[in-house]
């Protein structure tokens, strides 16, 4: 199994990133690009609340247990390095097309990943045996986790949601729909309000020397963790140093809100939530005094590299975040 029990003749860092999407993977990616100068165990704790594209089909059509999506793009990004794991890696990714101009097919839009994901739990019976099982087709340098055992919803007020009310305050249903409003969020919850968490995780987060949030969409990727009851206490309740790495730019869930806002964020939902380091870019951080204060309330120091791709666009490089990230987690030693 891609798992490692702790050895303690080699004591290695344990680490547990939270989130989903793209903005996870980067953050896995970047934990990676971290050896040898370190070596980490890594526990990829994600967001189970996706119900748009092909993980949403599959939640309607199949009332799959979990949305496959996040969890199949960390599998991915954990995968070893040899052309084999690559390959298989490339495949789980790999997304069928429409054929010509016809309806499309059933297949269409669907990832691999995703349908090989839903089979293994269907088949198991348990999102963690398929994680762990998908995870070793792989050689996966790590352990992908889902937040809680079951999907969750997730609805926001939005001031604006609704285009013809612009001045009136919506309720806006579904994570896909709240990462694509235009408007703005006032506030955001998780629908059950408690969902049961999963305990693998809830130990691992335990037995973290690590916690990692962000980068992602910080509404629908990186709050929920914070929201959830038993996620939110074993996080507050960890001996574990805390890192929160911010995005390169605002999206639409987040439009409006300075960099300090984000990290204000944090601590509305979780005032409990202390941290160690900020990691940010500074081209986006622009004046960081504010930045520093915001920091300091959650009891961080604001630690600022440059950590974008060179094109320019708002994509964390995972060869830069490593760069940042090693000096920053071997303090932990």
């Amino acid at each position: 199994m891609a798992w490692i029990p702790r050895d303690p003749a080699h004591p290695r860092l344990r680490v547990v990133a939270f989130g989903g999407g793209h903005g996870l993977s980067a953050s896995l990616r970047g934990l990676r690009q971290c050896e040898p100068e370190l070596e980490l165990d890594i526990t990829a704790v994600v967001t189970v609340g996706d119900d748009g594209g092909s993980s949403g089909r599959l939640r309607r059509e199949r009332d799959a247990q979990l949305p496959p999506g996040d969890l199949r793009q960390a599998l991915a990004a954990l995968a070893s390095g040899d052309e084999k794991a690559q390959r298989t890696a490339a495949l789980l990714q790999h997304r069928f097309q429409a054929i010509g101009d016809g309806d499309p097919d059933p297949l269409t839009g669907h990832a691999v990943g995703n349908l090989l994901l839903l089979g293994l739990m269907e088949l198991l019976g348990d999102p963690v045996e398929a994680l762990d099982h998908a995870a070793a087709m792989l050689g996966a340098h790590g352990r992908v986790l889902p937040m809680a055992r079951r999907a969750i919803g997730i609805e926001a007020d939005v001031r604006g949601g609704d285009p013809s009310r612009p001045e009136e305050t919506v309720v806006v249903r579904g994570q896909h729909q709240v990462a694509i409003t235009t408007g703005h969020v006032e506030a955001v919850r998780l629908v059950p309000a408690a969902p049961p968490a999963c305990r693998p995780a809830l130990a691992a987060i335990a037995e973290a020397d690590w916690l990692i949030f962000g980068p992602g969409s910080w509404y629908t990727s990186v709050l929920p963790h914070l929201m959830a009851p038993e996620l939110a206490r074993a996080i507050v309740d960890s001996p574990a140093r805390r890192l929160i790495t911010l995005n390169l730019a605002p999206d639409n869930e987040t439009l409006g809100m300075s960099v300090a806002d984000h990290l204000g964020e944090l601590h509305r939902y979780l005032p409990e939530l202390r941290a160690d380091v900020v990691l940010a870019d500074a081209k986006w951080v622009g004046e960081p005094e504010p930045v520093h204060h915001a920091a300091e309330r959650l009891g961080a120091r604001l630690v600022l590299a440059p950590l974008a791709v060179a094109d320019g666009s708002p994509r964390h490089d995972p060869e830069s975040l490593g760069v940042a990230l090693v000096p920053v987690l071997g303090a932990a030693r």
